[in-house]
């Protein structure tokens, strides 16, 4: 069982959700000295947030634990880094069950007197997978406001899963391209956000309140964060570099990217699809601004990716991405007309 978060301290092992293929595992995780409560609070409340959040934020990673990491008769051991994290990437050496997608793992840290042991699981696409979907979060999926970072940074760490907003129709939306076409095809639903792994909890939380295919994989960064060291590390090619270690590990697939104008969304896809041409069949830009000068810069950047065999679509709602989607055979008729319905019923909110 995984060790909680109970503010009481002690050592804990978090892993993450894994992903791969028949012949090989990623598995991510951190083991950390959760230290207690650094105040007693009688009374929830903004204040009892802050003392949790801060919590979070400083936890003491666990450096140069050993974790040992079973998948039914594969077995392998890895050390943390500086921070406490572990990145296992596992040579599969015997023959997993063909029609399952998701599978147990077992982790336990054995450098510890207190060894500690916990599951996770790892998805793998079934042989039905025709498509990929990437998707950012932060002003994608739901508000963050990246534009304004104080407001984006109180939006990140104090807001709890039921406060956050999803845009109009996106739930649906991924829901469809989740289905694909036949409504069943259960698409590997992968989302990418510079948030720090602190916040996982909350978004696994907030996909599932709003009812998003969570899977399987959330990817964020680590911000190194410290009350020696309070901001976060760069990390500027962060997404870009999970982007190509995905289109790397299913290499015979295609992929779907979406983002956001707010952001480098639009260049970093661009570029994605230049190092690869022809795995990206389509790029969804949500607009959040209304820059026309930023419009013409992404519609310069359609030009450049339709030469390689992918459309990049600068769409104001979800409904402009799913009727798009419907056209090129992504999603189905209802899928599609789920979205509109969603979109209005939201907006009308």
């Amino acid at each position: 069982m995984r060790g909680g978060d109970k503010g009481e301290g002690g050592v804990i092992v978090h892993p993450y959700r894994g992903y791969g293929s028949h012949t090989e595992a990623f598995i991510m995780g951190r083991v950390f000295r959760q230290p207690g409560r650094l105040m007693k609070w009688e009374k929830g409340g903004t204040a009892r947030d802050l003392v949790d959040v801060t919590r979070r934020l400083v936890r003491h990673g666990v450096r140069d634990a050993r974790v040992d990491i079973r998948l039914g008769a594969t077995h392998a051991t890895v050390t943390t880094d500086r921070d406490g994290y572990f990145h296992a990437h596992i040579d599969i050496t015997h023959t997993l069950p063909a029609e399952a997608t998701w599978h147990s793992v077992k982790l336990q840290v054995v450098s510890e007197d207190d060894a500690i042991s916990t599951e996770t699981e790892i998805y793998i696409p079934p042989a039905s997978t025709d498509l990929i979907v990437i998707s950012d979060i932060d002003d994608t999926v739901m508000y963050t406001g990246v534009a304004n970072k104080l407001k984006m940074l109180y939006r990140l760490f104090m807001e709890k899963a039921d406060q956050r907003t999803a845009f109009p129709g996106v739930a649906a939306l991924y829901r469809a391209l989740y289905g694909g076409a036949e409504g069943n095809r259960k698409r590997p639903m992968l989302y990418v956000s510079r948030g720090p792994w602190s916040i996982y909890e909350v978004l696994e939380m907030f996909f599932n309140m709003n009812r998003i295919p969570v899977g399987p994989i959330l990817f964020l960064r680590e911000w190194g964060m410290t009350l020696k060291r309070p901001w976060p590390r760069k990390a500027e090619d962060h997404k870009s570099d999970v982007i190509c270690n995905m289109l790397s590990l299913y290499d015979t697939l295609p992929f779907i990217l979406i983002g956001d104008s707010g952001q480098r969304d639009p260049e970093v896809y661009t570029e994605i699809v230049k190092m690869h041409p022809d795995r990206v069949r389509a790029i969804y830009i949500r607009k959040v601004d209304d820059d026309p000068e930023r419009d013409a810069a992404i519609e310069a950047l359609a030009n450049e990716v339709r030469h390689a065999g992918c459309e990049l679509i600068l769409a104001r709602d979800s409904v402009s991405i799913a009727e798009h989607a419907l056209a090129k055979g992504y999603i189905s008729e209802e899928g599609c007309e789920a979205v509109r319905e969603d979109t209005h019923r939201q907006q009308q909110q």
